[in-house]
Order: C-alpha cells, then sequence, then structure tokens
C-alpha cells in the first residue's frame, strides 16, 4: 500500500464504526434513541427516533379513541336494557376493549360460521360491520322459543337457517336504535341493516390492510357469555373524525349522569311478565296406588286444612295465602308477605 495510516487515523475510524454499531444496535431493538449528530457544521442534539409500523398506521388519535370507546358504552348499556326487557332476562353488555387493526386482521380473527352484518347510513361514507358470536345468537334464540338458554345448551356449528336469521334479526332490530342514538352527538346516522352473512371472508367493505377500529363487547345472558365486536372502517368515519373530541367526551358522559339508561332498564323491568301458580298441596304414592286410582277417591296430603298455600313467582316461592273465588274464577287472597321481598 502506497498510504499508511497513522495511529491516531486508526484510532478515529475504529470509534466511527463502534458508533454506528451501538447507533444500529439500538433501532433494531426497538428503542427510543436520543443522541446528537452534525449537519452542515450545525450539532443537532437530543433527536428522538421513534420506530413506526407502516403495516398497522394509527390513524385515530388517542383521544378520538377515548371518545368512540365512551360513546360504544352508552350503547352497550341502552343495548343491554333493551334486551333485558325483550328476553324478559337481566342482560349485561359492556364493552371489553378498543383498538386499531387492520380489516383482514379482524375478519381473520372471528369464527366461521358467524353472525356477520352490514350497518349502513347515508350520513357516513361506508358501512360497519356488527359481528354477534354463535354463543351470544343460540341462547337468545333458545329464550325467544320458550327454553331457558342455559348453560348446558348446545352451540351448532353451522350457518344460521332462514328462520333462525328472522329471530336474530329482532334481535338487531333492538340494536340500531340504541346505535342510531349513541351517534347522535356526532352525526345523524340513520343506520340500517343492509347484508348479513355467516362468512366473514366474504365479505369485503374496504381493502385488507384498510385500518379499522375495533370495538369489542361482552355480553352476559344468565349462565352464559359471549362477545359481540362493532367493526369501523377509518374510511367510512373520516369526514366526521373531527366530531370525535374531548368535548364529545365530555357531552357523552353528562348524558350518561342523567341515569337515562338505568329509568329505561328499570321500565323494560316493569314490563316483564312472571308466571305465578299457587300450590295446593303435595304427596307421593306408589306405583300401585296410582294404578288403582279411580274416580271419586280421595288423596290424602300433608298440607293442614286451615294453613297457608305458597304463591311461587317464577318458580320461587314468594308469597303466602288461600285459593279463593272471584267473580266466576280461580283466585289467590295473599295472608301474607315477607318484609323486604
Amino acid at each position: 500500500m502506497s498510504d499508511v495510516l497513522d495511529q491516531s487515523e486508526v484510532d478515529a475510524l475504529l470509534a466511527s464504526v463502534e458508533s454506528v454499531e451501538d447507533e444500529n444496535a439500538g433501532w433494531e431493538g426497538g428503542t427510543t434513541l436520543l443522541h446528537s449528530r452534525r449537519l452542515g457544521g450545525v450539532v443537532e442534539a437530543d433527536l428522538e427516533v421513534r420506530g413506526y409500523d407502516f403495516k398497522r398506521p394509527e390513524r385515530v388519535s388517542k383521544e378520538q379513541m377515548r371518545s368512540l370507546e365512551h360513546l360504544h358504552e352508552v350503547f352497550a348499556r341502552a343495548f343491554g336494557a333493551q334486551l333485558s326487557g325483550f328476553l324478559r332476562s337481566i342482560v349485561e353488555c359492556r364493552v371489553a376493549r378498543t383498538e386499531q387493526m387492520t380489516f383482514a386482521e379482524f375478519t381473520h380473527a372471528l369464527p366461521n360460521p358467524t353472525c356477520f352484518n352490514l350497518l349502513e347510513a347515508e350520513a357516513l361514507s361506508g358501512s360497519f360491520c356488527l359481528e354477534v358470536s354463535p354463543l351470544v345468537v343460540y341462547p337468545v334464540i333458545d329464550r325467544l322459543l320458550g327454553g331457558g338458554g342455559g348453560s348446558d345448551l348446545f352451540i351448532p356449528q353451522r350457518p344460521l337457517t332462514a328462520i333462525e336469521q328472522r329471530l336474530v334479526g329482532k334481535l338487531l332490530d333492538r340494536a340500531v336504535p340504541c346505535l342510531r342514538e349513541a351517534w347522535s352527538g356526532v352525526v345523524d346516522a340513520d343506520f340500517r341493516i343492509s347484508e348479513a352473512d355467516s362468512n366473514p371472508a366474504l365479505v369485503q367493505i374496504v381493502p385488507p390492510n384498510e385500518v379499522v377500529v375495533v370495538i369489542s363487547f361482552e355480553l352476559r345472558l344468565g349462565e352464559r357469555t359471549g362477545t359481540m365486536a362493532m367493526c369501523i372502517p377509518y374510511a367510512a368515519i373520516e369526514p366526521v373524525i373531527g366530531n370525535l373530541s374531548q368535548s364529545t367526551y365530555g357531552a357523552y358522559q353528562r348524558q350518561d349522569d342523567t341515569g337515562e339508561p338505568r329509568r329505561r332498564l328499570s321500565q323494560h323491568l316493569d314490563n316483564a311478565r312472571l308466571p305465578l301458580s299457587a300450590v295446593l298441596a303435595r304427596t307421593t304414592i306408589t306405583l300401585g296406588e296410582l294404578s288403582n286410582l279411580e274416580v271419586g277417591d280421595v288423596i290424602l296430603t300433608d298440607q293442614p286444612a286451615a294453613g297457608l298455600l305458597r304463591l311461587h313467582v317464577g318458580g320461587r316461592k314468594k308469597l303466602a295465602g288461600r285459593l279463593a273465588q272471584h267473580e266466576g274464577k280461580r283466585a289467590f287472597v295473599i295472608a301474607d308477605a315477607p318484609a323486604g321481598r
């Protein structure tokens, strides 16, 4: 070699290599770098470098995400009150989480088959998606058909039949007005169900890499717990995204403080019908005695003749009284009511 580096030049070269390696190590680890560099003779100190995921950009700010979450908390409480009156049973609905993701990630995470519905409104530039889990759909159908919707209910892994789809439509008819009222502070959107499908992969309302906001709900129906998810494409709410501000959040907070959801729940529960039954007496006989019974036979019971009878409300003992007759019909006269019932 014609040129030989002296010791000072070698030390400077090694120092520059070590500096580059340190910066690359910090970047690959995903940490924030605070360093200085020289550009055109000017030293820029304390530069903050952050990693950015181009695959999952956050197009909705944290403040707007909080507003969306609280908006749908109002929807969840109103929808739970509607279902409680509709099914004549206590239904709890709450927001489980709110997050941003791509539309492909949302559809891939859903079960197949499921209850997948599109919501449209002229005031918005796109459609919302409302997915209701089979763990919610079939207990609701069972309740509507007279069942109890208990934990032993079989959940079939198949698309809904035409009759089941009509029954689920009654469920969605309760959700749409609640969603319209919850969004009334942002935009006057007249939501309606435009399409229903069982395979979420067949529904493409936006490109797969489009950013969406997903609000996940948890519904509790008696012993059953299921999920529901609202998918909101960013493109659909982009024209009104500016209305989702902290002031909007405060407006919903004041609306919720009025106790309107509690009043509605109380109103629906007051109109719920409960089965009543007065038990005359109970006893046991053998199978042989049962086979020998004839017209005119007298069956003795352990119930005292002057004793009070129990009135069962919804299968539970609640009141005591005596049988009577009123306007040609059997009646029950309440003689004793427990305090604080």
